[in-house]
């Protein structure tokens, strides 16, 4: 699909104020925040509850991939944000204008808020989070019990004092209709009897070969919703092994959801998702190609896939992070606010690791002792 050229002569709509997300109590005053797992708002100070009347799913509205790459259309909402950059891992997350100095959620750097804003596609949908912050924790504690080789200590250590923050990250999905016209060709395996010799003596054997046919055909498949990261402060690694999302649990984007968490700024721009999205649907649309060829083997020699229909949405996702440090180095883990799968960074002990490799290492003496002893 050919990307549409954007002139930069246009001048950009305007752009909504930041948005604080702060939502006083109406019984003390206080900062009330959205509770997991449930749809209401909470206040901490006084237990006050507001239901939060969720927006019909319908309401999510995707958005032609032409008005999100033309930074001048008006059919891409778009919002400011006041952000903090962290100068180690280059996480871009929302800060409220109060705050002034923090740790970074994702790497635990101190850093100091920069006043910058961020102008950005506003998202059209939110994950809200499912665990609370003690279910995280439950689930970060069974990950790190499972470890192997981890540092005596090592759970309790990351324990101590440790304060996992909600992070909504950022993603795109991406659909699109797929048409692709297809040449190549089909292999069909057959056999010949040939003769061979085996200890000196002639064996007759069945030998297999491969017959090749050429075939031409179209192949065609709907796209939708290919996830997209759209983040570079944690390992990829990690957040696709987070999968797989609720994504028929999305609610219609309110700053509500927001509350009481923090979200951060896309790094990767819709084009760059796009590029990525099409490179997943390309392995997808091989796949169909070979089925469609059939046979035992197949060659694909040519391929012209055409798009329509592509549309996108920006949306966030709940996950809980938490970096710490254990003899001067940073590790980080991420639990899926969701469905509470954990993956992350982790020590090794050295010690333990030589230890098991002499024990190897004397079972395996023990063993031939026996061996040669029978």
């Amino acid at each position: 699909m050919k990307v549409p050229s954007v002139s930069g002569r246009n001048r950009p709509p305007p752009v909504p104020k930041t948005e604080e997300h702060r939502f006083p109590c109406d019984a003390c005053g206080g900062d009330m925040r959205f509770d997991p797992g449930d749809d209401r708002m909470i206040c901490d100070h006084c237990g006050n509850t507001e239901s939060l009347a969720r927006t019909s799913p319908s309401a999510i509205r995707e958005i032609d991939i032409r008005a999100g790459l033309d930074t001048a259309s008006r059919d891409a909402p778009q919002e400011e944000t006041r952000v903090l950059s962290c100068p180690n891992c280059a996480a871009q997350v929302e800060f409220d204008p109060a705050m002034h100095a923090a740790e970074c959620p994702f790497c635990a750097t101190p850093v100091v808020t920069d006043t910058g804003t961020n102008r950005h596609i506003k998202p059209a949908a939110v994950g809200p989070f499912v665990l609370e912050e003690r279910q995280a924790h439950d689930a970060m504690d069974q990950w790190l019990g499972n470890l192997w080789f981890a540092p005596n200590g090592l759970q309790k250590y990351a324990r101590k004092g440790q304060k996992m923050n909600g992070i909504y990250v950022p993603f795109w999905t991406i659909d699109a209709q797929t048409q692709t016209a297809y040449r190549g060709q089909r292999g069909d395996t057959y056999y010949v009897t040939q003769t061979v010799m085996r200890d000196g003596k002639p064996t007759r054997v069945q030998v297999p070969k491969i017959r090749w046919s050429r075939r031409s055909g179209r192949v065609a498949r709907f796209f939708d919703d290919v996830l997209v990261l759209a983040s570079t402060s944690l390992p990829k690694r990690h957040t696709d092994a987070l999968e797989p999302w609720d994504l028929a649990g999305l609610a219609p984007y309110a700053p509500q959801y927001l509350a009481g968490f923090r979200a951060e700024a896309y790094s990767i721009d819709l084009r760059a998702g796009l590029t990525e999205a099409r490179a997943r649907m390309d392995a997808v649309i091989q796949r169909d190609v070979r089925m469609d060829i059939g046979g035992d083997q197949q060659r694909i020699d040519a391929l012209d896939t055409k798009l329509s229909d592509v549309t996108f949405k920006h949306i966030l996702l709940p996950v809980w992070v938490a970096a710490y440090k254990y003899r001067g180095k940073s590790y980080r883990f991420v639990v899926n606010g969701q469905s509470g799968r954990v993956q992350g960074e982790r020590p090794y002990s050295a010690i333990k690791i030589a230890l098991a490799v002499l024990a190897a290492l004397i079972l395996a003496g023990i063993a031939a002792f026996f061996y040669q002893g029978g």
